[in-house]
């Protein structure tokens, strides 16, 4: 039995709408006990949370610790980065970011931080820039949960929110969240699985899908999100399964 990471934003959903079938999909995932991860490049929402916006658009009741986010993956990384000593972190995010990295121990403070941590946040303001571009020419860690530019409905994505503050400081962040095959050896550690026997399904070839092929993972596109199949031929690498939607995969 394959373990699966599924991808959620034009996976399973559309902003708040579900993707035709995807309900159907995931029943039959949870039926058939496919160990299995819900994984987003999105910092800003609990396991919890996500649990609940899936559960109001139809798709059947997930596990909680099925979820996997970015600032999930972001915690742990930085935990195993730093070992057991107390490092200090600025961060710009939302509360979901920053209660993960208060469970890794954290502190959270802009006093002489060993890291500048950004993910989504919808409060980003010219302070904040400033003062995690000081903080990283002083000397502290660049962190950012994902390269993300933008969301579907061109919502600033933390890549974005990141852009100024590199070009200000002359520093690249670090970049934890998809295609990093970093947020899959992380969630492939969460539900403890291994590469050869699992699969990954999303929508993007850049993100979901070029993490999984430098991962080692079997990979599956659904044409429902962002690439169209005109778009499969412009990357280097190829999906080994496509399907229309995920209602449509038959080989799980």
């Amino acid at each position: 039995m394959k373990n699966i990471i599924c991808d959620i934003d034009g996976v399973l959903m559309h902003d708040n709408q579900l993707v035709p079938g995807s309900d159907q999909f995931i029943a039959r995932i949870l039926k058939q006990g496919n160990p299995l991860v819900v994984l987003t490049n999105n910092p800003a929402q609990t396991g919890k949370d996500l649990q609940n916006r899936l559960a109001m658009a139809g798709i059947p009741q997930i596990p909680e610790e099925c979820f996997y986010t970015s600032a999930m993956a972001t915690a742990n990384f930085l935990k195993h980065q730093n070992g057991d000593n107390n490092a200090k972190a600025y961060v710009i995010g939302e509360g979901a970011l920053i209660h993960e990295l208060y469970n890794a121990g954290f502190t959270i403070t802009d006093i002489n931080p060993d890291f500048v941590i950004v993910g989504e946040t919808r409060t980003y303001h010219w302070d904040m820039i400033r003062k995690a571009a000081t903080l990283i020419a002083q000397g502290a860690r660049f962190i950012a949960t994902n390269p993300d530019t933008h969301g579907p409905s061109y919502g600033p994505g933390c890549g974005a929110l990141c852009a100024p503050i590199e070009v200000i400081s002359g520093h690249k962040p670090f970049y934890v969240g998809k295609p990093s095959p970093l947020i899959i050896r992380s969630a492939l550690n969460h539900m403890g699985a291994h590469s050869e026997n699992t699969v990954i399904i999303g929508d993007n070839m850049r993100t979901d899908i070029l993490a999984g092929f430098l991962s080692g993972l079997e990979t599956i596109l659904v044409l429902t999100g962002v690439t169209r199949v005109e778009d499969i031929q412009l990357e280097p690498f190829r999906p080994n399964h496509i399907f229309n939607c995920a209602a449509d995969i038959d080989v799980l």
